[in-house]
Parts: structure tokens; sequence; C-alpha cells
């Protein structure tokens, strides 16, 4: 019997920390409704203020057939999530991606190897050829992270959304595999 191939991966080889990705679900709401009552998860995203566990699960029972949603866990809290959203029909080649990272854990990580899992399921397991997002002009940290796995800006969104009392503008960025 022939030995199996090792397993190709783009994810990070960071196996020096107690991070563990994994599959969200249902009983995750209460850690990812802390995460997403973050002000600056929250800045960075569309949500708004003061999500309860009981949205967060309604918000998980109803995702759609075929979308990923991951959770970024240290010592057993949320410190990240991640999610990706096929499209149907005439785009089944594509997907939406959102995601963010707890307040206190930027910077070390965890959005990269968040965005990388996703990567490879959208690469490996379901053949996407595009990935799409938006993000906020603003979000330096978020734009260089992207970038760094192949996304580029296609164009601004004026007014995208309103935050903090004031209108801001969006980038739409896309990474294309051919």
């Amino acid at each position: 019997m022939d030995p199996k191939p090792p397993l190709p991966s783009r994810l990070p080889d960071r196996q020096d920390d107690d991070l563990i990705i994994r599959a969200a679900g249902p009983d995750d709401s209460d850690g990812l409704a802390s995460l997403a009552c973050l002000p600056g998860y929250r800045w960075g995203t569309l949500r708004l203020p003061y999500q309860s566990p009981a949205q967060t699960r309604a918000l998980i029972e109803k995702r759609p057939a075929g979308s990923v949603f991951l959770i970024a866990l240290r010592g057993g809290e949320v410190v990240g999530s991640a999610g990706l959203d096929p499209q149907s029909g005439r785009r089944a080649h594509a997907a939406s991606l959102g995601m963010g990272v707890h307040d206190d854990h930027q910077g070390r990580g965890i959005g990269s190897r968040l965005l990388a899992a996703l990567l490879d399921v959208a690469d490996d397991w379901l053949n996407l050829r595009r990935i799409e997002l938006t993000v906020f002009v603003d979000n330096a940290p978020a734009l260089a992270l992207y970038r760094r796995h192949g996304f580029d800006i296609e164009g601004t969104l004026a007014d995208y959304a309103f935050r903090g009392g004031a209108f801001v503008d969006a980038y739409t960025m896309a990474r294309l595999r051919r």
C-alpha cells in the first residue's frame, strides 16, 4: 500500500500556541455575541451594537447550506470568526467572505490563520474561483492582510455604511484563482 501523499495546505505552520480553528455552532453563540459586541471588532464589520446570544444563535442556525463558518479559540475564548458564503447559479464559482478578530488579540496572526483556512476550503474543497469582500477604507490592518493573501481592490463604494455617526466608504476586493 502506497503511503498517503502529504496534504497540501496554505495554512501557516504555527503550532507554537493554543489557537484552535474549528467550525462554529449554535453552542458558540455566547462567545460569538461577546466578540461581536467589542467596539474594535464591531468597528470593522457591519454588526450593530448589543448583539445578543439569541440573535447570534439565530444567525448561526440560518446560515445557508454550503456556507463555512469558522471560529478561532484561544484558551477556550472565542478570539475570531470568519465566514465564506458560496453563491449559486451563474455565480457558483464565487463566494463572499467576512471576518473579524477580538480587540485584544489583533496583530497575532489569528486573522491570517482564519483567512488561510477559508481559502483552503475555497480552493481545495469547493473549487471556487472568485472570493470577494468589502472592507472599510480606513481599516489598514485588514487591507494589508487581504493583500498578503492575494486580494486586490476592485473599486470604492462611496458612503457604503453608517458607522459611528458618519458615512464611511469601503473597498470592494477580490481574489481570483485562475
